[in-house]
């Protein structure tokens, strides 16, 4: 199930895992926790990179488990407590998935559960880390059966700080670019973002904008210009979250407890994926929400560990 010593990227060498159950393929990465390919009937559904080395340098963030907090964060810095955390930029004025050495650009520790048709994945990131206040220990564990891809994500800390995880995996049914997918999303409302796409601290409904997919819609109808989307979709806690489908592709079924989803179409994609041939659907908290206290709370104590379960359901 894990193959050692697969390759290196950063001097380092990296396992690789492969889960199988029924028709359907999972190939992992220890490095980022990256889902380097997810195949149903011998067809891929995410994108990736031939080369597993290719990832080490990789500005997608593609398959990769997102963290310490996933998404933006306004300037770089928070308030905590009487102080104010500083964090490194990497996305203009603002600090995004962590930083440049967020958990998709971290070392993880491999080990297979075999009887459970899992494999568990382990990171410790110490006090000052990417200038995060606080050791946090996370652990990923990704299943699968012969009808779903789960993540199970945890985090432990030993002092409040924030953490809030993504699962990054660019989806694509077909094949070439992504505007024949349809997609639906159980939320009424989204979240305005600013030029620095940093959200704006309220609420808006999605009815009448290019984010209603109250019912389903295909993404080429929807963005008709090719203007891209990214933006939080407030989550109403029906399920399944989205649904995404494609002609004579399978149908992908998301679960998931966060009260955001991330909508993105891939618009910066370039070098091996062009633009507009992957789709992010990324459960997770709020971007920002350590500057919004309008928004549910990313704080982690160590009484109350972070816990996210994501599930992917084949039909």
């Amino acid at each position: 199930m894990i193959e050692r010593g697969h390759t290196r990227i950063h001097g380092r060498a990296i396992d690789l895992a492969r889960l199988v159950a029924g028709d359907m393929e999972v190939t992992l990465l220890s490095f980022g926790s990256i889902t380097r390919d997810w195949r149903i009937a011998g067809r891929p559904v995410v994108l990736g990179y031939p080369d597993p080395a290719d990832y080490g340098d990789d500005p997608f963030y593609m398959g990769i488990i997102a963290g310490r907090v996933a998404n933006r964060i306004a300037g770089g810095r928070f308030p905590l407590g009487p102080l104010e955390t500083e964090l490194p930029l990497n996305d203009g004025a603002n600090h995004l998935h962590g930083g440049p050495r967020g958990l998709g650009k971290r070392h993880w520790q491999m080990e297979a559960d075999t009887a459970a048709g899992a494999v568990r994945l382990s990171c410790v990131s110490g006090h000052g880390d990417g200038g995060y206040p606080g050791r946090a220990a996370f652990e990923v564990v990704v299943s699968l059966s012969e009808t779903r891809l789960t993540y199970d994500m945890r985090a432990e800390v030993d002092r409040p700080t924030p953490i809030n995880l993504a699962q990054h995996n660019y989806y694509n049914l077909t094949g070439g670019e992504i505007w024949d997918h349809e997609l639906q999303i159980a939320a009424q409302e989204y979240l305005p973002i600013d030029a620095g796409s940093i959200p704006l601290g309220h609420r808006a409904p999605v009815a009448g904008t290019t984010l209603d997919f109250r019912e389903a819609r295909r993404i080429g109808e929807v963005d008709a210009a090719r203007e891209g989307i990214d933006h939080c979709m407030v989550l109403t806690g029906e399920q399944p979250a989205a649904v995404l489908t494609a002609p004579g592709a399978p149908t992908l079924r998301f679960f998931t407890d966060q009260p955001g989803l991330q909508l993105y179409t891939g618009k910066y994609l370039s070098g091996a994926h062009q633009p507009f041939t992957g789709i992010c659907l990324e459960p997770e908290g709020f971007p920002d929400a350590v500057n919004q206290p309008g928004f549910p709370s990313v704080m982690v104590t160590p009484d109350a560990p972070y816990v996210q379960r994501l599930s992917i359901e084949v039909g």
